[in-house]
């Protein structure tokens, strides 16, 4: 059991170079926030000219198939 426990704790310990330091997450979500506050400011004026767009689309078809 000691054994198996040893080889668990030196099996996860390489694993914790995978996690970035504190100062480098940070700067992530940073960058992860002014990125989702500038798609915030696109897709708010993207979704009104697709809506616009479908409904003309569709008032074409519908006017096709009377």
């Amino acid at each position: 059991m000691l054994q198996l426990l040893f080889a668990l704790g030196f099996s996860a310990a390489p694993l914790t170079l995978y996690v970035p330091p504190i100062r480098s997450l940070n700067r992530f979500v940073a960058a992860m926030e002014a990125f989702a506050e500038e798609a915030a400011a696109y897709s708010q004026r993207a979704f009104p000219m697709l809506r616009l767009g479908l409904r003309r689309i569709l008032a074409v078809a519908s006017r096709f198939f009377r």
